[in-house]
């Protein structure tokens, strides 16, 4: 295994910008969270990318976090535990970006998303060289 360190970095720097622009949305005044939480599924889904490149694993360009995480799990077995809390981001990459059915989100359930960002990001980080980190 031989990863590409600097595309590891690019993705993981790019999931670090959307991690930031979801906190800075959840508190701004007015907060803007619907926006929010599409970043919030942004960032994991590039967390997940910057893994796999990590793991030298091609992946398809896709949105699918369970797909992502599938074949995260295939090298990394203890990503199943994280399972069901990437699981529940999985909607914020379409449902909340374009108008129709509109998912009426709380301070609450934002706050809640971004949590399980930051833990997904905790748990990601300490599988990786501490200096590929972000």
């Amino acid at each position: 295994m031989n990863p590409n360190l600097e595309e590891v970095k690019e993705w993981l720097h790019k999931a670090r910008n959307d991690l930031l622009s979801a906190r800075i949305l959840i508190k701004h005044d007015p907060p803007v969270l619907d926006t929010a939480l599409f970043h919030c599924q942004q960032s994991v889904e590039k967390l997940l990318k910057g893994f796999l490149a990590w793991k030298s694993t091609q992946f398809e360009k896709v949105h699918s976090l369970t797909y992502l995480l599938d074949l995260c799990e295939v090298k990394e077995p203890r990503f199943v535990s994280l399972r069901d809390q990437i699981e529940t981001l999985a909607p914020y990459a379409v449902e909340v970006r374009y108008p129709g059915e509109v998912l009426d989100i709380t301070q609450e359930e934002a706050q809640e998303a971004l949590a399980t960002v930051e833990a997904i990001w905790d748990f990601v980080l300490s599988l990786l060289p501490y200096e590929i980190r972000p």
